[in-house]
This record gives C-alpha cells, sequence and structure tokens, in this order.
C-alpha cells in the first residue's frame, strides 16, 4: 500500500487513534492505521477516511493487517462489510 498524502483531516484522525506516535509516522504505515482506524474509529473518523480510501483499499489492509490489533467483532464486520463472505481467522502474532 502506498502511504496516504498529508490531508488535515486524516493527520487528526491518526492523532485520535494512534494517538502513541506522530501522525506521519502512522500514516506512513497504511495497513496498520487503516486497521486501528477499523477497529477503533468513530463513525465520523471513518467518513473521513473512506473520503481518501476505497473499499479495495480496506480490503488490502485486511490481508495484511497486523496481529494484536483487530478484535474479533471489528474483523468479523469490516469483512461482511466489504464483501467477503468467508471471514479468515484473525492474524496472530508468531513467537519463534
Amino acid at each position: 500500500m502506498i502511504p496516504f498524502s498529508a490531508h488535515q483531516d486524516m493527520n487528526e484522525v491518526a492523532r485520535r487513534l494512534v494517538w502513541f506516535e506522530p501522525p506521519d509516522k502512522a500514516l506512513a504505515n497504511p495497513a496498520r492505521f487503516l486497521a486501528y482506524a477499523m477497529t477503533y474509529g468513530t463513525h465520523d473518523d471513518m467518513k473521513i477516511i473512506r473520503r481518501h480510501v476505497s473499499d479495495s483499499a480496506l480490503r488490502e489492509a485486511l490481508t495484511q493487517a497486523p496481529a494484536g490489533v483487530f478484535d474479533p467483532r471489528s474483523w468479523a464486520y469490516w469483512h461482511v462489510r466489504l464483501g467477503c463472505t468467508d471471514v479468515p481467522p484473525l492474524p496472530e502474532r508468531r513467537i519463534p
């Protein structure tokens, strides 16, 4: 995925959702940022994000989702919302 270009509205969403790092760093990893947004974002947050992100980008973010971000409810919701009939298991952390 290509990092998001700088938009004030996206920076504000990133600042709220990924509060533990600067917005530019959060937006530099779109799959991770979208995973946080799809899990913790409000309806208003997602309205802003949807102005900049297509359904195909959200589907791609689901396939690249990092382990430990999604909760089961959000994981299932976004798969169904984006037309995926089979919901795969949540991503898992692998400890060597």
